[in-house]
């Protein structure tokens, strides 16, 4: 366990500080084959990660491309720009409606393109809006929050979602129907409290006139009248895969190179540029720290949270709910949320027959929520951090973790008491 253990803090500590720009995922994959080569790992273990995070890799590939090719046509920020006339000027509403942006785009394009795509575009307009730091502060914190609490509802807003899903063979169509409710009390809960928490700090009045006009964020209308009736049909298209028991890859990446092709051909993107742009690394990240995690599996992590597990389960359906979705959330929040849902998901499978499917719903909400109470919990954070950092927007580690300890266990509490009733 000791070497499996150093292994994995030594991988996360050069992942957290990228020491002269050391990517995250060549630090992942270099932490894989130190444990492969020390015997931490086999490769019959690799192959066992891969089948496991095969289908949430190309997914969330496909998931990216596609939310690049409409960024490119100015698919989000036409969105943004609506959120903020809608608003009439008032801070509140914009406050309130740039979190159900957030939301809406997390549970359609998962939380990492909500990290990577809505956050800088929303920057761009808070500074043309002319707000002070503290209030930018506020509606990043409030838009990088919503981004992991929102990606509940499909099974594709959150590679967490995929991992499980495919681990315990949980279709499209039964995830929503058990997932729908937490993710909507998620989405009140999390406007409730960022409201408590930030009120201070949001204007009163903003001038919305300082604002160009949605439309003149179109790079080409018929294109973007498209998208609409595209996003509607890859919606419809996971429905029919769920009952032909399609791997959601097929669908999400399918549908990213499908529209990337259709923009190309309406001449509105550079397929080139797209592809070169692609986060890459977060794919070599997902492989890498996976298998590195995989070590403490075979040192014995499994073992004791199965009893802990089983213990838990002894308690009642409610408690049992809620103490592993609680346990998902603190392991997600100091060894991040990827590799968590993975050791959760074995350890509660070696439960046997005796697992309740809802600690596996538990899991996934542990681990979507849990990561925001540390800057390193979850990839999105990591790569919203970044991209706010490249921007000339720095949150320090004790300011995040601040209100991420503050904010992040009521909502939780809420969200997994709303999944208990349901489930």
């Amino acid at each position: 366990m000791i070497l499996a253990s150093a292994i994995f803090i030594i991988t996360l500590i050069f992942v957290i500080w990228q020491p002269k720009d050391l990517q995250i995922g060549t630090t992942a994959v270099i932490g894989a084959i130190v444990a492969l080569v020390l015997g931490v790992v086999s490769f019959s273990d690799v192959l066992i990660v891969t089948d496991i995070v095969w289908d949430a890799t190309l997914s969330f590939i496909g998931i990216i491309i596609l939310s690049m090719v409409l960024d490119e046509i100015g698919f989000f920020e036409w969105c943004a720009l609506k959120m903020a006339k809608f608003s009439n000027g008032s801070g509140m509403k914009m406050f309130i409606y740039s979190i159900l942006l957030g939301a809406f785009v997390s549970a359609l394009f998962a939380n990492d393109g909500a990290a990577l795509i809505l956050t800088p575009i929303l920057l761009a307009k808070m500074r043309i809006l002319k707000l002070n730091m503290k209030s930018i502060i506020a509606f990043l914190l409030a838009g990088g929050f919503i981004s992991d609490s929102a990606s509940l509802p499909l099974v594709f807003s959150n590679l967490t979602n995929i991992v499980t899903a495919n681990y315990f063979d949980i279709g499209f169509s039964e995830y929503i129907s058990n997932m729908l409710i937490p993710y909507i009390i998620s989405v009140l809960a999390s406007i409730a409290f960022l409201w408590l928490l930030l009120r201070k700090d949001i204007p009163k009045q903003v001038d919305i006139s300082l604002l160009k006009e949605p439309e003149s964020a179109i790079k080409n209308k018929t294109l973007f009248k498209l998208s609409w009736v595209f996003l509607a049909v890859l919606l419809a298209g996971y429905f029919v895969g769920d009952a032909y028991d399609l791997p959601v890859a097929v669908f999400a990446l399918g549908g990213g190179v499908i529209f990337l092709v259709i923009a190309t051909a309406f001449k509105t993107v550079e397929p080139k540029h797209i592809i070169k742009e692609a986060p890459w690394q977060v794919v070599w990240f997902s492989i890498g720290l996976y298998i590195v995690v995989y070590g403490l599996k075979n040192a014995g992590l499994t073992d004791y949270l199965t009893v802990v597990l089983q213990d838990l389960s002894g308690r009642g359906d409610t408690l049992a709910i809620v103490g592993t979705g609680f346990l998902s959330a603190f392991l997600s929040a100091i060894m991040n949320n990827m590799p968590t849902v993975m050791i959760m998901d074995i350890a509660l499978d070696n439960m046997g027959e005796n697992v309740n499917q809802a600690l596996a719903y538990a899991n996934i909400i542990g681990c979507n929520l849990g990561p925001k109470m540390t800057p390193f919990g979850s990839l999105a954070t990591l790569l919203w951090l970044h991209v706010l950092s490249k921007k000339g927007v720095n949150i320090s580690f004790a300011q995040y973790s601040k209100f991420g300890l503050i904010i992040t266990p009521p909502v939780l509490l809420i969200v997994l008491l709303s999944l208990a009733m349901v489930v």
